[in-house]
């Protein structure tokens, strides 16, 4: 049963009227098929229209076998005319966006011999990998001339050509197609074969930003948005520019100076923290008389790396195990344990057993974390586990 693509006919229609030529039952429920319709089902990397027709919601349309299935969430019965309406914002964001795309891909072409090797169309962004790479500053030259293209407000031309008038004709296109090719021409920027609905004009398209890249296969992959989906994108950024701003005292043209400078304080702070702490253990090692046994001393500001330091040097002060632990009672601990004596390799999980903890390693030292309270935890490193 063929249905009147109505898509292909106006891209901005949002409306119509049509009659059920069949409802069947299917594994994703009663799918309608009508004699017309302005529903585009997925296809060219575009999700499919969503909406309502005669009181019901069209939750998922797809062409199957040349018929088009109006998945909705109860059925119709054949012979009914009724009005349909889909989502004309969701329309309009994804046309935006999907002749943005072609802009892009277009001169990414034109400029730099680039095929377009995945599209994908998200609810935020769109996802395009290109099979050559390219620098950030050469993706900028592509979405200044894009944006340009944009204000040139040229037409979008969607036609179907005669084969022979197609064999002459060079066009992008992932596929070999020989017959109904529908063809999306923007003069002097893109020619693709594609069977999404598009904007008319390039100027509906709205801004066009890529907001990343990255390597990918051999070549890239960047993500961009366009249109309504750039303003939101934009807005997000404003907010968190602002938040930073007001935060750091610093003009919003500067937040990335402030925090430059912020890191370079906190690295400073860091690396005086790191000297003193190894004065602090020195000092907590220097302290301790050596002892025949065990050491078991607690701390709740040390780091692994200040930790493991105490305990190396609280290692020349017993014959048994020196053990160092870090945190507190209610969120427990952190511990090293070192021996020159002792295997605690070997001894690891009666040691973990006693502390309730979790950990291991090598035969001088081991590492790991504990639950049982500091009580309990100095009472089994009383034990002589030679």
């Amino acid at each position: 049963m063929l249905t009147e693509k109505l898509y292909y006919t106006d891209s901005h229609m949002f409306e119509f009227t049509a009659t059920v030529l069949d409802c069947r039952d299917t594994p994703k429920g009663p799918a309608l098929i009508l004699d017309r319709t302005v529903f585009f089902p997925e296809g060219g990397g575009q999700q499919a229209d969503t909406g309502s027709f005669g009181g019901v919601n069209i939750l998922d349309v797809h062409e199957k076998d040349g018929e088009i299935l109006h998945y909705c969430d109860r059925p119709l019965p054949a012979g009914e005319t009724a009005e349909g309406r889909i989502d004309a914002e969701q329309r309009l964001v994804r046309m935006q966006n999907h002749s943005g795309e072609h802009v892009v891909s277009g001169l990414a072409h034109q400029l730099y011999g680039c095929e377009n090797v995945g599209f994908h169309m998200g609810e935020d962004f769109v996802t395009i990998d290109f099979d050559r790479e390219l620098s950030w500053e050469q993706l900028m030259e592509i979405e200044e001339r894009a944006n340009r293209v944009v204000r040139d407000d040229l037409p979008v031309l969607c036609t179907f050509p005669e084969p022979e008038e197609l064999k002459n004709l060079e066009y992008r296109s992932k596929l070999e197609l020989t017959e109904n090719v529908r063809i999306v021409e923007i003069p002097g920027t893109d020619c693709c074969a594609c069977c999404a609905p598009h904007v008319k004009h390039t100027g509906e398209i709205g801004l066009i930003k890529v907001l990343e890249s990255e390597r990918h296969r051999g070549g890239v992959r960047l993500n961009l948005a366009c249109g309504m989906l750039a303003l939101r994108d934009y807005r997000v950024k404003q907010e968190n520019v602002s938040a930073i701003s007001q935060a750091l005292s610093a003009k919003r043209h500067e937040t990335a100076a402030a925090v430059e400078r912020l890191l370079r304080e906190q690295q400073r702070s860091k690396e005086r923290i790191a000297a003193l702490s190894m004065e602090l253990v020195s000092h907590m090692a220097e302290a301790q008389e050596y002892r025949e046994g065990n050491i078991c001393l607690f701390d709740d500001v040390l780091d692994e790396v200040a930790l493991r330091e105490l305990v190396n040097l609280l290692m020349g002060k017993c014959s048994g195990i020196a053990a160092a632990f870090s945190g507190s009672d209610e969120g427990g601990y952190r511990y090293i344990m070192g021996s020159r004596n002792v295997d605690l390799k070997a001894r690891a999980k009666e040691l973990n057993a006693l502390i309730n903890g979790r950990g291991g390693g090598k035969t001088q030292m081991i590492q790991g974390s504990a639950t049982a309270q500091r009580e309990q935890i100095a009472r089994a490193l009383e034990k002589n586990f030679r």
